[in-house]
């Protein structure tokens, strides 16, 4: 079968404007049996042939990096913990105890799951990171007499723990950003509807972590040759042809473009040809992660987790809460009465903006900040309310003309949200948690989405990382609800430390 009869391309000069228009699917070509038309939907053009074996050059240089920078972390800490020591010095045998951080990384899976993954995230495997420098750090307390001519004290093996850990992650991260840098952005295919294609672009292009690009789409019944069973040698040779035309290294999926059997055949063809493939299950838009996999006699089975948090989560929650805040208190304490004082002194006006927010259970209270705008603010609202510019159900003006000179800098840096610590200090507020929302807002989510206000609500989530004014409320209460479905410290932490760089950078305003 000829490949060129099933690809009905757009004309050039819809193709050089698709980073701007909405995604729609494509009549099959005229030429072409309406029953095996491909309509495949070009959403960039291809500038150049990519060489053969793209893909597997692509992975072994994120490996390549990553390898690199274990090794130079590893050789970082020993040699701090060599420094560190009264009575030891480094051999020419150390050089063993670093060649061995790649094969203990190896052994731990750090190298093979960046090849399935779109998004290459070194906090997500920051769990993983430890454990590798637990491990290095007793193989170098086991190996001292060889390693250091002699014994390492406490304080030799905490800073070899300490510095390895910090240089695994500090590598790491340089690694991925620096491969993001010399790798072009991947090529994905998208199988599945062009309103969930436009959606899934939408996502990648926003995540700074992501180096891919969504440059084709087609529908499921379009792509169904490629979903049979038993492919045929022509089929497989259309879909060669496809992936080699367009320079596809990945394909994805959509939750709701396919079957179990369907998603099962379309990842074996394209397997077999040598592209990745992503999947994005509909059920785990639902219940997120919060799933446990179970083996019951060959038949696999999810078992889902409960939908609130225990009494002994709670309580750990709660005790992480006051313990972080009342430190964060205390050391910016300087900082909070300096504020204060500008606000005072620069416009009139109290101290503190205090607003109605919609909390656990659905009680409300008063969430704290510095105010940032004039003392009428609230009541020239509606009068600009024709330059709004953030998603359905938010208000936010980039130039708003009440926000004050201080205002304007302490909503930059985010320092107008520090009061709320406060409010996690009297159990109003999470550092973590689902946004809370003003009355008007709240009356807006129903059913199932008002499970999120299983959860206090937090000064910052995934809402915060995201972008809180550029998702629309109807997809955010989702994400609250997800957060809320598959809760652990560990995402707390990992939400506070992702917060960090949002905020200095801006992105998470």
């Amino acid at each position: 079968m000829n490949s060129q009869r099933l690809l009905s391309r757009e004309p050039d000069s819809d193709v050089s404007q698709a980073t701007s228009a909405p995604i729609a699917q494509t009549t099959p070509a005229a030429t072409a049996p309406a029953a095996s038309a491909l309509a495949v939907r070009e959403l960039e053009p291809v500038h150049g042939a990519s060489p053969p074996g793209e893909t597997l050059r692509r992975e072994a240089r994120y490996r390549y990096l990553l390898l690199a920078g274990d090794i130079l972390a590893c050789a970082f800490g020993v040699v701090v913990a060599a420094a560190l020591g009264r009575t030891t010095h480094l051999t020419l045998q150390a050089a063993l105890l670093v060649l061995l951080a790649p094969g203990v990384a190896k052994i731990l899976g750090l190298y093979d799951k960046d090849q399935a993954r779109m998004r290459k995230s070194t906090l997500d495997e920051l769990p993983a990171l430890l454990q590798l420098a637990a491990l290095l750090s007793f193989l170098a307390l086991t190996l001292a007499p060889v390693v250091f001519e002699g014994i390492l004290g406490p304080r030799e093996e905490i800073a070899l723990f300490v510095v390895m850990s910090a240089g695994l992650l500090a590598g790491r991260t340089t690694a991925r950003r620096l491969g993001g840098e010399l790798t072009p952005a991947e090529r994905c295919l998208f199988i599945g509807p062009a309103d969930e294609a436009l959606r899934f672009r939408e996502k990648i292009e926003d995540d700074h972590a992501t180096n891919a690009r969504l440059v084709a789409q087609i529908e499921l019944h379009q792509a169904s040759p490629w979903a049979a069973p038993a492919v045929g040698e022509a089929s497989l040779a259309d879909a060669r042809e496809l992936v080699r035309r367009l320079e596809i290294q990945r394909v994805i999926i959509a939750p709701s473009a396919a079957g179990g059997g369907d998603m099962l055949d379309l990842m074996r063809t394209f397997g077999a040809i040598g592209v990745r493939v992503s999947v994005i299950p509909a059920i785990l838009q639902v219940v997120g992660s919060a799933v446990e996999f179970d083996d019951v006699h060959g038949i696999a089975v999810l078992g889902v987790r409960a939908f609130s948090l225990s009494r002994s989560s709670r309580l750990v929650k709660r005790l992480f809460d006051v313990g972080a805040a009342s430190v964060a208190l205390v050391l910016l304490s300087p900082l909070l009465g300096l504020i204060a004082l500008l606000v005072m002194v620069t416009s009139h006006g109290p101290v503190f903006f205090r607003q109605e927010r919609i909390g656990r259970g659905g009680s409300s209270f008063e969430l704290l900040k510095f105010r940032s705008m004039v003392a009428d603010a609230e009541q020239r609202k509606a009068e600009l309310a024709d330059h709004n510019q953030a998603a359905e159900g938010f208000f936010k003006i980039a130039d708003d003309p009440r926000i004050t000179r201080v205002g304007r800098v302490l909503r930059r840096t985010n320092l107008d949200e520090l009061p709320q610590l406060l409010n996690v200090l009297r159990g109003e507020m999470s550092l973590v948690g689902p946004r809370p929302l003003i009355p008007q807002e709240d009356k807006r989510v129903v059913g199932w989405h008002r499970r999120r206000l299983e959860l206090t609500p937090g000064i910052t989530g995934h809402w915060q990382v995201l972008g809180s004014s550029r998702v629309p409320l109807d997809e955010m209460v989702a994400i609250d609800y997800l957060y809320v479905a598959n809760w652990s410290l560990w995402t707390d932490l990992k939400l506070l430390l992702r917060t960090i760089p949002h905020v200095l950078t801006g992105r998470g305003l």
